[in-house]
């Protein structure tokens, strides 16, 4: 099911496209912060093309750079091509340079290299293992710290075996860890972003032109404004503006329309005494021709007359009590201090604490300003710091992740999925009885986590943590027993109980999955985990545990409403034997799934569509519950909440997905996540009791009555559907809705609930 459409893209014409979207962008944006980031995609993208056109990079496999291993962590943008360069390599960080400089060595790689080697460079890495004070950024730099960990045991053999896999790489990659100012956090908290990446976030806070012109229009052209005013109304004789001028009003005049010159020139951030239209232009300009000698105009004058008297109607004469309560108003909103010299503030707090993880509490960092600022910067003493802020600094919070969700700290499962390393390093790591080996291991674990995946075919998978040289240098120094087993056991439990809890309505992010799979086999258990398949790039083939996943869900779901709603013949899934149990059996496909995933999405999915692709895939995670049924079945999670209360949540979400349908010119993502929010709805209900189930019915009737019209119309349906299945019956198993068809989220042609007149195609 390969594609024209997918060789394009894996033979240059996706990376042409980003290549394409980054010059547009760097050229063109107006904000010079941007049109850096888009410089450094499109480098790397040119990157990807001349490696694609040189043959040094090849798209597809686990070695996509010539010359170097697998273990190597390549640099790899979005779509999971590699650039040919490497994480671990480019120019000598700061830490090297002063590495180099106190072992008095040439500043290369290879020179460091050799100085780690000695007896000098050995005990060096040795105090940073002892006191924990260093970071390992990307997995590379793990490597020398275990050469000295196994020196210091003893393990000569594991150390030159080490040391002839590392050494052909010498001068392209760092091996050595960054010293660090505190020692390694411990494993019980997390943190969205270390307290630098906040630091940089807050710093890159930019005045905001809207708001700063708002101020210039209040402290200094509202005033001005109030000048002309009282001018012209030194003018008026039985109402009319104009009437008498004098040779001191000429005078005052002509050193108004010099003050303005003045105010203009450095003043340019309000427009509005510019505009013909505003009324400070109208006077002003009224006063250019006078003081020059030019009797107004009648239509001139008749502008200005409504100009003064709109003016002095709205907001009273100047001097008045109501305009100088005004005005009073005004000035004290234009004398606040600006979020960007507040940011400024909060960045310098954010300096003075250790950059390299999070903070236990955000509160000295987001407190008023002090005395001893204010004197530093002019911004008033006690200005608060505002919300918007306030959450860009809480993303440093360290605590334990529950704590970070009850605080609404982490808004999706995505963010969870980024923090799960933190945790699961200290679970993985819990094998290595020695406490160095320990902390290195951990470290080495979240550094191999942020590895970008790459784009692979023929179903070839992800380097594993366990492939690294200095891991399995030190395997042998492991001890897997009953403690470490349950510890991995209670880990996998805890994460996946946490992302139900925080998100049931959304599908684990995949890098979340990995997490999982990865404590499952610390624990000595081999589950068949799925990924989320891109539709794009999909070859209409799935690995062997997919089917065993769908066997999983056999056990646990027939019978059910979720299997009769999806219209499942889970004994059929059974009896699928074209593939061989094997421990392996990762590694393999299955093409009897594969044509039954194709069969059910209908003859709308032959031939090859993204939409197409896109159905089929949906089909395998009907069949598979995308690793709901795993996590239930052999894992045995019990949310606290309970399924009831998880469907509820999740039938929330649904609505607001599909209120957001409507004038959307692009609603196909929408209603995919609503789908699929959907199916885990169903999948909830269908771990309760009947009475549980027909409760649910009612409510959710209820729950869509109360949404829009455009919302209740397409719920509807998807309602009368479920309702069918609860009752009893079975629904067909196509992707044409209507009361007797399951809500799916792909299709071919347009969606029955996508609004017409706008974009059919995923």
């Amino acid at each position: 099911m390969r594609s024209n459409d997918e060789g394009e893209r894996i033979g240059g014409g996706y990376p042409l496209g980003q290549l394409a979207k980054a010059f547009v962008t760097a050229v063109s944006h107006e904000d010079a912060a941007t049109r850096e980031r888009a410089d450094e995609r499109l480098r790397r993208w040119e990157q990807v093309l001349v490696g694609m056109s040189s043959g040094m990079l090849t798209i597809g496999p686990r070695t996509p750079v010539a010359g170097l291993p697998a273990w190597v962590t390549p640099e790899v943008v979005r779509g999971g091509f590699a650039t040919g360069a490497v994480a671990a390599g480019g120019p000598l960080r700061p830490h090297e340079i002063d590495a180099a400089r106190r072992a008095k060595v040439a500043p290369h790689r290879r020179a460091l290299f050799a100085y780690y080697l000695t007896e000098r460079g050995l005990a060096e890495l040795n105090g940073l293992l002892n006191t924990g004070r260093y970071r390992v950024d990307v997995p590379e730099e793990a490597a020398l710290p275990t050469v000295a960990w196994l020196l210091r045991n003893g393990d000569r053999l594991a150390a030159l075996t080490l040391l002839d896999a590392l050494e052909p790489f010498a001068d392209q990659l760092r091996f050595a860890p960054r010293p660090s100012d505190s020692a390694t956090p411990e494993p019980s908290v997390v943190w969205r972003e270390t307290v630098q990446e906040v630091r940089d976030a807050v710093s890159r806070r930019r005045p905001n032109d809207r708001v700063e012109a708002m101020r210039e229009a209040l402290a200094v052209w509202n005033p001005f404004g109030d000048e002309l005013l009282s001018l012209w109304l030194g003018t008026i004789e039985d109402g009319l503006v104009g009437s008498r001028t004098s040779a001191a009003w000429l005078e005052r005049g002509a050193a108004l329309l010099t003050r303005y010159r003045v105010l203009a020139a450095s003043h340019t951030r309000c427009s509005k005494h510019r505009n013909p239209k505003e009324n400070i232009a109208i006077l002003r300009s009224a006063l250019e021709e006078v003081v020059a000698g030019h009797p107004l105009e009648p239509r001139r004058l008749g502008l200005l007359q409504s100009a003064v008297d709109s003016m002095v109607e709205r907001r009273g004469r100047p001097g008045s009590e109501p305009h100088r309560n005004l005005r009073a108003r005004q000035a004290s909103d234009a004398s606040q201090p600006t979020y960007h010299a507040i940011a400024q503030i909060v960045a310098a707090r954010l300096g003075s604490v250790p950059q390299d993880a999070g903070v236990k509490s955000v509160d000295t960092l987001i407190k008023a300003v002090t005395e001893e600022e204010s004197r530093q910067t002019g911004v008033p003493v006690a200005s608060r710091v505002p919300r918007c802020i306030q959450l860009v600094v809480q993303r440093a919070l360290a605590a334990p992740v529950e704590d970070l969700i009850d605080h609404a700290l982490i808004p999706s499962g995505e963010v969870l999925a980024r923090l799960v390393p933190q945790i699961a390093a200290a679970t993985t790591a819990d094998v290595y009885p020695d406490d160095a080996l320990r902390s290195l291991m951990a470290q080495n674990y979240r550094a191999f986590r942020n590895r970008r995946s790459l784009l692979l075919l023929n179903l070839e998978h992800q380097v594993q943590v366990e492939e690294l040289p200095w891991v399995q240098a030190v395997a042998s120094h492991s001890r897997m027993n009953e403690s470490t087993l349950q510890n991995s056991s209670t880990a996998l439990i805890r994460l996946s109980e946490l992302a139900l809890q925080a998100f049931p309505a959304t599908i684990l992010p995949n890098p979340l999955i990995r997490e999982l799979d990865a404590l499952a086999r610390e624990a000595r258990l081999e589950l068949p985990f799925v990924e989320e398949l891109a539709a794009d790039i999909f070859m209409g083939t799935f690995s062997a545990k997919f089917l065993q996943a769908a066997k999983l869900a056999a056990d646990l779901l027939e019978g059910t409403i979720y299997a009769r709603y999806y219209g499942i013949d889970y004994q059929a899934i059974r009896l699928i034997k074209d593939v061989a149990k094997q421990r392996r059996f990762f590694a393999r496909s299955s093409s009897a799934f594969a044509d039954l995933c194709v069969a059910r999405a209908g003859a709308r999915a032959a031939g090859w569509s993204v939409a197409a692709n896109g159905m089929v895939i949906e089909q395998s995670q009907i069949l598979t519950t995308h690793n709901l049924a795993t996590l239930v079945k052999p894992i045995g999670i019990s949310p606290a909440p309970g399924w009831p209360d998880l469907a509820r949540r999740s039938f929330e979400v649904v609505c607001k997905l599909v209120s957001r349908v409507h004038n959307n010119p692009r609603p196909l993502t929408t209603i995919k996540d609503a789908a699929y929010a959907w199916r885990q709805m169903v999948f909830f209900l269908a771990l309760t009791s009947g009475g549980d189930q027909t409760h649910f019915i009612d409510w959710a009737q209820k729950q869509s009555n109360g949404q829009a019209d455009h919302a209740a119309k397409r719920l509807e349906p998807v309602i009368a559907g479920l309702s069918r299945v609860i009752a009893g019956d079975a629904l067909d198993g196509d992707g044409v809705m209507g009361p007797s068809r399951p809500f799916l989220g792909w299709a071919v042609g347009g969606h029955w609930m996508q609004p017409r007149k706008v974009e059919t195609t995923n």
